[in-house]
């Protein structure tokens, strides 16, 4: 009995690449490829008219003029849910990764990786797991990591308060008469901001504050 094979569309408007993954995926056995198209909207009113159609994955680049992967991964996981999506694309931006990730993607390989991982992307998704690539899963690791270092670094409003009135060259105590708060709680403040902002001293914090757009 011969084993079913997996209905895969695959979809990126450079045609070279296309034909070099058909021709990995015929060689590799066990794949049907339904769709090979250059354009992600022509693969979102397939999927739309042929709804019926069981098919396994969908393997699109990210950049393609109309509509791009991100907006076709969106569109498969919005109207077609049970449909999985693998990404293979040279633009792997922490910013792009996110998005998809946020949207669903089952799997990201950049376009240089070696044949054999891109096939061993394509059978994990098909089997049921997700697959992103290490170089991916470092940028977006990198990215978590710096947007909750950028978070704790937020000024709260209070921290804004002192600040500004830093910059605007109060005494401690003039600044804690100001708050109404004591004059140790507004030198705390100032050591905290110098830790926080990083900076060496009150003349840091002035050229912190100008530079936000805190004061003029």
């Amino acid at each position: 009995m011969t084993a079913k094979k997996a209905k895969l569309i695959i979809v990126d408007d450079h045609k070279m690449f296309l034909d070099g993954l058909s021709s990995i995926l015929t060689d590799a056995g066990g794949y049907e490829i339904i769709l090979k198209s250059n354009s992600g909207a022509q693969v979102k009113k397939y999927l739309d008219i042929n709804t019926e159609e069981p098919i396994d994955l969908v393997v699109t680049d990210v950049n393609m003029p109309e509509t791009d992967g991100i907006a076709l991964n969106a569109h498969i996981k919005e109207h077609h849910p049970r449909l999985r999506t693998l990404v293979v694309s040279m633009r792997h931006d922490a910013k792009t990764i996110h998005r998809l990730t946020q949207d669903g993607v089952d799997g990201y390989v950049p376009k240089n990786a070696e044949k054999a991982e891109l096939l061993e992307a394509i059978a994990t998704i098909v089997g049921g797991k997700k697959y992103f690539s290490e170089s991916i899963k470092q940028t977006y690791m990198q990215h978590m990591f710096d947007a909750k270092k950028e978070e704790e670094n937020e000024l709260t409003t209070r921290e804004k308060e002192v600040l500004v009135l830093i910059a605007q060259e109060f005494t401690t105590q003039e600044i804690a008469d100001k708050l109404f708060l004591s004059k140790h709680t507004i030198e705390s403040y100032r050591k905290n901001l110098i830790s926080k902002l990083q900076v060496r001293n009150l003349a840091g914090l002035t050229a912190y504050a100008i530079k936000s757009g805190l004061v003029e």
